[in-house]
């Protein structure tokens, strides 16, 4: 805990928190947590993309200072909404005013929770101002690992990992203490393995999107449930967890463990293994953050040990997961790598899910970008996002040849 921390905490006043990405699932799950524990935790801002009418309601309740869209006119109708409601949040609009929220003095916490390349600017401005960070945006530190994780240390922020994973080993092993300090071997990455575990490999190329989205365990985003479907997610969090954790990609180990109970577990070379566990709810990791290294109620119910029965676990199947063996490549390779490979899986989860190429493209379009891609190591966010921008780019031109608009290469853009 940095010291502006303990004195907050030791202030006895309401922690202000800003939400990117409110009307999201993590978003919506951390206003309830809030809400449970209004005595500690007040809303200062919340974000959204264009859900206006839902971030209207969300000012309603919470009486945010500041509420941020990315669309103006989205914010235009929030605001003649709050002006009928006499709201006196302050609406501003764009990634100017995401970072402006993230960054105020007057924000203690900050909830990155807007998916994907586009919630990297916000988050970083939030590490740089010193902030505490509840980092659910995985994609962050995939693209740009090493430039995060040393504003963390430059700026002394506060960094809290928010997927459930994460969250996990960072309680598993004394709050994400170095390994080579703890005496770790590895870490084991559990993962549900998604809605298509068990679907015969000749039914993958006629998945829809409902199907992918149909988790078994977890509610959460579109986009995201993809990425559990494909297994890309693990992919994208063995990038995270070696850069949170300071690991060597070979003490990262991927484990398919359908029941989603136990989050992940850390090895230790004394032979115990620490594992954490609870019901499948994005709300334990939510309040784990926020009050740590406190506890609060989240509002999730207790895990019932005998009613679950068993526990299985299985390696992942690369075969049936292909966007788990291309990340665990990338994992090895230089940061240009990682960036170009979350963005033509962004690019390419988008399209699937407009229903413009099949499950099974996904895999293929990301690994054409990847074969175009340079080894190079991407140390300013301006070279991050050319990296970024030139793999979109090389996604729409890989869809176009299977005849589709290339306007889906955009998605999630943030030169955009």
């Amino acid at each position: 805990m940095s010291m502006s921390d303990v004195m907050k905490e030791n202030s006895g006043r309401r922690r202000r928190v800003t939400i990117l990405g409110s009307t999201g699932s993590v978003g919506l799950n951390t206003l309830d947590v809030i809400g449970r524990n209004s005595d500690r935790y007040e809303v200062f801002a919340l974000t959204a993309n264009t859900n206006f009418q839902l971030l209207a309601d969300q000012c309603r309740q919470y009486r945010p200072r500041f509420a941020v869209l990315c669309d103006a006119t989205a914010a235009l109708q929030l605001s003649q909404l709050l002006a009928a409601s006499q709201i006196p949040t302050e609406i501003l609009v764009g990634p100017a005013g995401l970072d402006q929220v993230a960054a105020h003095e007057d924000t203690d916490y900050v909830m990155a929770a807007i998916v994907g390349a586009a919630g990297l600017a916000s988050a970083l401005a939030a590490v740089e101002e010193g902030k505490r960070l509840l980092l659910a945006n995985k994609e962050a530190l995939v693209m740009s690992g090493s430039l995060f994780m040393q504003a963390v240390k430059t700026h002394q922020s506060t960094l809290l990992p928010i997927d459930s994973e994460h969250n996990a080993i960072f309680q598993s092993m004394a709050n994400g203490a170095a390994n080579h300090a703890t005496g770790i071997r590895k870490i084991l990455l559990t993962g549900s393995g998604g809605p298509l575990r068990q679907l015969p490999l000749a039914q993958m190329s006629q998945v829809t999107p409902d199907q992918a989205c149909a988790h078994p365990n977890w509610s959460m985003g579109r986009k995201i449930s993809v990425d559990s479907a494909t297994m890309m997610n693990k992919g994208l969090e063995i990038i995270e967890a070696k850069w949170l954790f300071d690991l060597d990609v070979d003490q990262i180990e991927v484990v398919v463990h359908p029941q989603s109970i136990i989050h992940s577990m850390v090895d230790y070379i004394d032979g115990s293994i620490v594992a954490q566990l609870g019901n499948p709810d994005m709300r334990t990791p939510i309040a784990h953050g926020l009050a740590w290294p406190n506890r609060v109620d989240s509002g999730v119910s207790m895990l019932d040990m005998t009613a679950i029965g068993r526990l299985d676990f299985e390696p992942p199947d690369l075969q049936r997961f292909p966007c788990l063996r291309l990340a665990q490549e990338v994992a090895r390779g230089a940061q240009s790598l990682a960036i170009a490979m979350n963005a033509a899986n962004e690019v390419a989860v988008q399209a699937f899910l407009d229903e413009l190429i099949t499950f099974t493209d996904i895999p293929l379009i990301i690994e054409s970008v990847l074969e175009q891609t340079d080894s190079d190591e991407a140390l300013t966010m301006a070279s991050i996002l050319a990296i970024d921008h030139q793999a979109r780019q090389q996604a729409g031109k890989a869809m176009q040849r299977k005849g589709v608009s290339v306007t889906s290469s955009r998605a999630g853009d943030p030169n955009a």
